[in-house]
């Protein structure tokens, strides 16, 4: 293979790139006709999601506002508040993913075949730079678009529109500033906790609202010069991180365009629990810990045990995601005159949030089944031994939020249901880590979402339904504002049921895990 001649012009970046692209396009023969449909499909199902999304969300904006005449809102914290802490942890959740998927990064034949190419790289990252930041502005925009209908029903088409041209300002900036510190060397890990921390401000910033009641804005309209002005820092920001593009490290740009394909194939996937190990992993510190003696530790139970719990206590991202889940419930029920059907969805959500960190060594175990292989105890047990720190943690987040619910009603029985309901939690959260993975080898299923194996909406409901079935009689509890004892009795029963379905090995896992390997 002989190479260019003498003094011949190096390519630009933007050649190799352009040379690739004709290069896919003859192999897989797509023409501009596919192309065109799929970008057509992709404009027509976002336009009818949109819509559909803002007409609920004004339906539900209207439910909010207290009818006229009424002194009372059946939300304490003004709707002004929940679009700006709503914002917030948008802000943050982008920033914290951009920062986990690069915003800079190539895949592994990008990175191989383009990376030792004596080319121009700022021609070469230039549209790895620039996309991640246009879909973080994409997403900001509409989500804010449908929080600002949800919050301020009563304003104008021109002020909506200038939120979400704010928040797209605002979730591009932070996409860029990710990328700025990427071209700079600082690390990945602090980017992505102040994204993280930014998220968890907003349920603590709601508990602090709540207790202190301050007053909502008068007026949240953006001003005009506010968004041009927005669009030079954006600007400015977005030509600081491509004149530094050539300083990124090749071994960076790799790692993250890893991080990437491996999140892109489980979303594709449809697998929850691989998309979040992949992002997970991201953002983990790669050091050696320091050795414990574990000296009480004594067989096989205990071992487990003792794993379980050294995961959560080494992992502080998933102690924080417990203690953010407990705020948004507990402002909830702090607001007081919150109905049951606004309480009993957060209450759900924010206790399956908080189940599922303590779960990661039984996620752990799901992918390498060898960890529970390699004990002297049936599957079962050791099944059963994965719910035990679940359910110390969520015991203690039961009592924390039901016990701030039986403190502001007067009734200890809020409390006593709340303990009583601590193995569904557990038993979700073991359900969840070692659902089956969808299986995709064979027919799939045409669906408005694309082509889909069957039963994959099963295996995602695997946990979630869990859930709401052990917790039918809290819910029935909050309808009726009171904890008949009867009540505690059912709740007790579908406790001991989630657990059982939880714990269990289906009779299928059994004979393929005993089955002799090839």
């Amino acid at each position: 293979m002989t190479g260019p001649p003498a003094g011949a012009p190096v390519p630009s970046g933007r050649a190799v790139r352009a040379l690739t692209s004709r290069a896919a396009r003859t192999r897989t023969g797509a023409g501009w006709g596919a192309i065109l449909g799929d970008i057509y499909t992709v404009v027509f199902s976002l336009a009818i999601g949109l819509t559909m999304s803002i007409s609920a969300a004004e339906s539900l904006g209207e439910a909010w506002r207290p009818p006229p005449g009424s002194a009372e809102s059946p939300v304490v914290i003004d709707p002004e508040w929940l679009g700006a802490l709503a914002a917030l942890a948008l802000v943050g959740a982008l920033l914290s993913l951009a920062s986990r998927l690069g915003p800079v990064a190539l895949g592994a034949p990008q990175a191989a075949w383009w990376l030792p190419m004596p080319v121009d790289r700022r021609t070469l990252l230039r549209p790895s730079a620039v996309r991640l930041p246009l879909a973080t502005a994409a997403t900001g925009g509409l989500v804010s678009a449908v929080l600002a209908v949800l919050a301020l029903p009563e304003r104008d088409a021109s002020h909506v529109l200038r939120v979400a041209a704010s928040t797209a300002l605002v979730s591009a900036l932070a996409a860029l500033l990710a990328g700025l510190a990427q071209t700079t060397g600082l690390g990945r890990r602090a980017v992505t906790a102040v994204g993280d921390a930014t998220v968890a401000a907003a349920p603590v910033l709601a508990v602090v609202i709540v207790l202190t009641r301050p007053a909502a804005p008068a007026d949240v309209t953006v001003p005009i010069v506010a968004l041009i002005l927005g669009v030079v820092v954006v600007a400015t920001v977005a030509v600081a991180v491509d004149l530094r593009l050539p300083r990124i490290r090749d071994r960076e740009i790799r790692e993250r365009g890893a991080v990437a394909g491996r999140a892109l194939t489980a979303a594709v996937s449809l697998d929850s629990r691989e998309l979040g190990s992949a992002l997970s992993d991201a953002s983990r510190r790669q050091r050696r810990r320091r050795s414990r003696r574990l000296g009480a530790v004594r067989g096989p139970a205990a071992a487990v045990i003792a794993s379980d719990w050294l995961l959560l206590v080494r992992s502080p991202r998933h102690q924080l995601q417990v203690v953010v889940a407990a705020c948004l419930p507990i402002a909830v029920v702090l607001s007081g005159s919150v109905s049951a059907a606004f309480l009993a969805p957060v209450l759900l959500v924010g206790g399956y949030v908080a189940s599922l960190a303590t779960a990661e060594g039984a996620r752990r175990a799901e992918v390498a089944p060898v960890l529970d292989r390699l004990l002297p105890v049936s599957a079962t047990v050791a099944r059963r031994l994965r719910a035990v720190v679940p359910g110390a943690v969520m015991a203690v987040w039961s009592f924390v939020v039901f016990g701030s619910l039986a403190l502001l009603r007067g009734d200890l029985s809020w409390l006593v249901l709340g303990l009583v309901a601590t193995p569904v939690w557990a038993g979700a959260a073991v359900r969840a880590a070692y659902r089956p993975r969808p299986d995709w080898s064979g027919a799939l299923v045409a669906t408005p979402a694309g082509a889909l194996p069957p039963g994959a909406a099963g295996v995602l409901a695997r946990g979630p339904d869990a859930t709401v079935l052990g917790m039918v009689p809290v819910i029935v509890a909050l309808a009726l504002s009171a904890v008949p004892p009867v009540t505690v009795a059912l709740q007790a029963f579908a406790s001991l049921v989630v657990l059982w379905l939880g714990t269990r090995v289906p009779a299928t896992s059994a004979r393929s895990a005993l089955a002799p390997q090839p």
